[in-house]
């Protein structure tokens, strides 16, 4: 006898932005695996998007890709009025779409800074303003959004990115309380270390060994995997996390547990 499948976010519809590769396609796979229908959004590559949305397609879902740059505000807006025109309403929202100019502090320069802030920061707050009427049709949400340990600690040339993400923490728990009465719940995750090709962008991770020395200083014994992140991120769109609020999970293997 064949057992009909759990899909817990059947009927569901979530936005992932960011989503046509790295962590953004695990996630927006993910979702569509238990059933959700997902808004693909990107900026700049077209190929790998069109792929995550036939991903998505083949899993019997629906999807709309979205080219938006989410630290435009125009761009922003046109975003959540395709969701809004394709599907009336909305359930998830990842904020997963983050950039960067990986500098040290004395050589960063305005336009790194308000790039970076934009998108990694700012987006989550206007994202929200326009999730959080669409997610009162459904009763209700959830908003995650992807952070990193470079918030809380110093990581090298990455000053400004590590400033967008306390911001973009610091906005986790001021959305997760003023969104708490229309039953919207708000958090963030911080993964360590992916070995994706994101990581090619930090020359001081290029040298060799450095990969190979994380994985030894990890407790779990390896790196966190972008199907990982997903996971989590799922899991507190679920109802079992009802009751986590405002809070920034750490998915990193344990490798910022021991002092060193």
């Amino acid at each position: 006898m064949n057992e009909t499948p759990v899909l817990p976010f059947a009927g569901k519809i979530a936005l992932v932005t960011g989503s046509g590769r790295g962590v953004g396609r695990a996630i927006a796979l993910h979702f569509a695996r238990l059933g959700a229908d997902v808004t693909v959004n990107f900026f700049r590559n077209r190929q790998p998007a069109e792929e995550t949305a036939a991903a998505v397609e083949a899993l019997g879902r629906r999807a709309l890709l979205v080219k938006a740059d989410v630290g435009d505000l125009d761009d922003l807006a046109r975003l959540f009025d395709q969701v809004e025109a394709a599907f009336g309403s909305l359930d998830i929202l990842v904020h997963n779409a983050a950039s960067g100019y990986n500098r040290p502090a004395l050589e960063q320069k305005p336009k790194g800074w308000d790039w970076t802030m934009n998108i990694n920061a700012r987006a989550l707050l206007f994202a929200a303003q326009r999730a959080a009427p669409l997610m009162e049709k459904r009763g209700g949400g959830s908003i995650v959004s992807i952070s990193s340990p470079g918030a809380n600690r110093v990581l090298p040339d990455y000053v400004v990115v590590g400033a967008s993400k306390a911001a973009l923490e610091a906005l986790t728990r001021y959305l997760a309380v003023e969104l708490a009465p229309k039953n919207i719940v708000v958090n963030a995750v911080a993964p360590g270390l992916i070995e994706t090709e994101a990581l090619q962008h930090f020359d001081a991770l290029k040298e060799d060994g450095v990969i190979r020395r994380a994985v030894a200083a990890t407790p779990a014994g390896r790196l966190v995997t972008p199907e990982d992140v997903a996971g989590v991120v799922a899991f507190l769109c679920s109802p079992a996390a009802a009751m986590i609020r405002g809070q920034v999970i750490v998915v990193d293997g344990g490798y910022t547990l021991p002092a060193r």
